[in-house]
């Protein structure tokens, strides 16, 4: 796909979504989907026989989705738009009396209602005019009227309708107590007779037993598209899917190794691991054996080194620079938790140095003080695998704050890109059908 020209490299919206339809109409015959539906049909209306509740607190939350953030920002709208109004309507009156708190709950309750329904309508207008392209794919069965999984127990199943409708058996007792032509179908004169069927119930320990595997390219879902365009990884044929799987798998269990692949500035041909040539100045310019060694190819300004072969040694040499480094990080640990004048670790002292002099260092990283740069450099690696809320390692929780907000933006600016792909579809179907 990468060789294919510049209007081919990002397909259209029809061909994207077709290509996802086929996926899950082979993973339907081989049993491992069960339904498909798009989300605003499912989320944000109540046709059919669904009787569950529309409201944001049942759509799925996927960190980094374009669902959440969306409702995140239109939340944030409503909030600035209430503050807005209550300040030019004046402060609040306190309230005194058990009546008057109890009419504020109500209120305050009322209010969070309608702010609900505000969120839904603005995410469904949003969302409307590309409902097709925000697929839903359905691993377990669900109730057709309370649309909770069904993981226990029965489902209950129209002999006609088959899959269609099921029922869970909570909602098939109420379904029982009805009158004849308030049952399934609803509005038909006909009557459904509905059967029983077991449903294999999930193991009691479903706990991974394999360990946790940080990974900075499974961070963002820009880190990892950065991955795959970087290295051409492709998922358009089960044959390239499998070989980008794999290589996926390589980059996550060797994190020392190079992650992406080297391309010749001359003949762009992608460069082998140790038998090209890069520049010392030119952080970026790359050129073959073949480009080097041509006497008619223009010879570049700088100097230019070879790059290092990938051999047993450089692979023993990088996991030594990735096993010192984690030494580092449990030394820094330990260096804020010491309070030891003489420690018994011998570099635990050389650290306690290090942060002070980085407390007084008129210097800095702008000025190109060296200590502060490896300061700096520990702290940002172990900002980027702490997972405690509440870290007392200096600046950790500064740094993920940092790289959260960070987060944030490149979602907004991802949301806003989807939001003009949406605008410009619908101007295009708007113009189609005049």
């Amino acid at each position: 796909l990468y060789c294919h020209p510049e209007i081919q490299k990002t397909p259209k919206s029809d061909k994207l979504r077709e290509w996802y339809l086929s996926m899950i109409r082979k993973a339907k015959k081989e049993k491992i989907v069960l339904a498909n539906r798009n989300i605003y049909d499912y989320f944000f209306t109540t046709s059919g026989e669904s009787k569950a509740k529309v409201t944001a607190a049942r759509l799925p939350y996927f960190d980094g989705d374009y669902l959440h953030g969306a409702a995140e920002d239109i939340i944030m709208q409503l909030h600035d738009k209430g503050a807005t109004k209550y300040q030019r309507r004046g402060k609040f009156k306190k309230l005194s009396t058990k009546r008057s708190c109890r009419d504020f709950a109500d209120a305050e309750s009322s209010s969070n209602a309608f702010m609900d329904l505000q969120v839904m309508q603005k995410l469904g207008g949003t969302i409307f005019g590309m409902r097709e392209d925000f697929i839903m794919v359905h691993m377990q069965h669900t109730c057709t009227h309370c649309r909770e999984f069904i993981n226990f127990g029965q489902r209950w199943v129209c002999q006609k309708c088959s899959d269609d409708f099921q029922l869970c058996h909570h909602c098939y007792m109420e379904e029982e107590k009805l009158n004849e032509e308030e049952r399934h179908p609803a509005g038909k004169r006909e009557w459904h007779s509905l059967h029983p069927v077991d449903v294999d119930e999930l193991p009691a320990d479903t706990r991974d037993g394999d360990e946790i595997i940080e990974s900075e390219f499974f961070d963002t879902r820009q880190s990892f598209l950065s991955l795959c365009q970087g290295n051409h990884y492709q998922y358009d044929t089960l044959r390239r899917a499998k070989h980008s799987s794999m290589m996926v798998l390589y980059h996550l269990h060797n994190p020392s190794a190079p992650a992406f692949a080297t391309s010749c500035n001359v003949c762009h041909h992608e460069i082998e691991a140790g038998q090209g040539w890069k520049c010392e100045i030119c952080f970026d310019f790359d050129v073959c054996h073949t480009c080097y060694s041509n006497p008619e190819v223009q010879r570049h300004p700088h100097k230019l080194v070879q790059h290092p072969s990938c051999n047993a040694q450089n692979k023993e040499a990088r996991q030594e620079r990735l096993l010192q480094l984690q030494k580092m990080l449990e030394l820094l640990v330990h260096a804020t938790q010491c309070r030891q004048s003489s420690c018994q670790y011998a570099k635990c002292r050389n650290m306690k140095e290090l942060f002070r002099h980085g407390v007084n260092c008129k210097t800095r990283v702008q000025g190109g003080c060296g200590l502060c740069k490896r300061m700096w450099y520990l702290l940002h690696a172990h900002a980027r695998s702490c997972k405690e809320a509440n870290c007392h390692i200096p600046r950790c929780m500064d740094l993920k704050e940092f790289s959260r907000r960070a987060k944030l933006q490149q979602e907004s600016r991802r949301r806003a890109a989807v939001n003009e792909m949406m605008r410009q579809h619908a101007a295009e179907s708007a113009a189609g059908n005049r």
